[in-house]
């Protein structure tokens, strides 16, 4: 289980330099231009309230970003971090609850579904959201999730109950319920109405090339980037069904 699960006892810390496996969260974390954006919520929300006030234009970001819907995101965020208040999530900036998994950074030892498990450890909540996007978008066994529209959030929170993101079976309508009790839903929107609209101004700009020939270094993501077009459409136009891609593939830009 990758989740975090009910148990929430003992946690012990240790240190370590971040090396290969953050620095990758670290480097694609750039986007945020320095960390330190989450939000101040006002003092009359309620604890849920206050969470989705200080995380929900990072949510929105990493949606623009790996087509994660927003909603997902953020209710998975205050599921797993107990609205950020929760004893793991204090003392490791781990909103998702994302066990080590062969991480290199700082990790905290957690009691979960076995005692003092190695959880993730990130200095800002940012990379914990970045790692999340990682996470679901670099992995073989989420790949079929992306073939989601990214506003059919049901299907989305079916999905990682499939995957195996949490072992608990109750886990897509707790997610479900909680999109549709707060609304998270029009954060989805937020992001597509925002992408028509900046698409609507690049169309002028399309790219002159046809073709991308893949080579050694590249990603959906970097390509997306160099050519102004989004990971979600590259996929869409070379009817890719995960996220790998080979060296000398060719892929379709228009």
């Amino acid at each position: 289980m990758t989740s975090c699960g009910s148990k929430k006892k003992r946690i012990q810390t240790t240190q370590s330099y971040q090396t290969k496996t953050n620095v990758a969260v670290t480097e694609k974390s750039k986007v945020y231009g320095a960390v330190g954006q989450v939000k101040k919520p006002p003092k009359n929300l309620s604890q849920t309230e206050s969470y989705i006030y200080q995380y929900a234009e990072i949510a929105k970001q990493e949606m623009k970003l790996f087509g994660i819907p927003a909603s997902i995101t953020l209710a998975q965020g205050i599921l797993e971090s107990g609205n950020g208040q929760g004893q793991l999530t204090s003392r490791s900036n781990n909103h998702f609850g994302i066990k080590c998994n062969g991480w290199k950074g700082a990790k905290v030892y957690h009691d979960d579904d076995k005692d003092q498990e190695c959880f993730r450890k990130y200095t800002h909540a940012e990379y914990s959201y970045r790692d999340h996007s990682l996470f679901l978008f670099n992995r073989s066994r989420y790949a079929f999730l992306f073939d989601y529209d990214a506003r059919d959030y049901k299907a989305w929170a079916k999905g990682l109950k499939k995957a195996g993101y949490a072992t608990d079976p109750k886990y897509p309508k707790k997610l479900i319920d909680l999109i549709e009790r707060y609304d998270l839903n029009k954060y989805d929107d937020e992001v597509f109405k925002s992408k028509k609209n900046k698409h609507k101004k690049k169309r002028r700009n399309l790219p002159k090339e046809n073709y991308h020939h893949v080579k050694k270094g590249d990603t959906l993501y970097s390509i997306s980037n160099r050519y102004g077009i989004s990971v979600e459409d590259l996929k869409k136009l070379n009817k890719l069904r995960g996220n790998d891609i080979q060296i000398g593939q060719q892929l379709k830009l228009k």
